[in-house]
């Protein structure tokens, strides 16, 4: 029912419009922005290392498909990474606030 939802991206201002925009949205209740995260990775052909900022949004199952779409318009990457996973549980209060955070929409 809950879902966890890491994303990166290439700036802190595009983490926080990013951010800000699913809260806002209702798609999330809450994003994390963790800044100084180094991804390595293989890109057309060759390794690359890059600065990224990651982002760790918690919504509802529920919410998921509608906060992936909204993610992949605002963001600058033509492949960016979104990835998730179910909760397997967390504390009842803050997944209940989790569930009225993102049903206000």
């Amino acid at each position: 029912m809950y879902t966890v939802v890491f994303i990166t991206v290439g700036s802190k201002e595009e983490a926080h419009r990013i951010a800000y925009e699913l809260v806002n949205e209702g798609l999330a209740a809450c994003v994390n922005i963790i800044g100084g995260v180094e991804s390595i990775f293989y890109w057309q052909g060759k390794t690359e290392t890059t600065p990224e900022h990651l982002l760790i949004a918690k919504t509802t199952k529920d919410r998921l498909d509608l906060l992936v779409k909204r993610t992949k318009e605002l963001h600058t990457y033509s492949v960016p990474e979104i990835i998730w996973f179910a909760l397997d549980g967390g504390l009842k209060e803050y997944l209940d606030w989790v569930r009225k955070s993102t049903e206000r929409t």
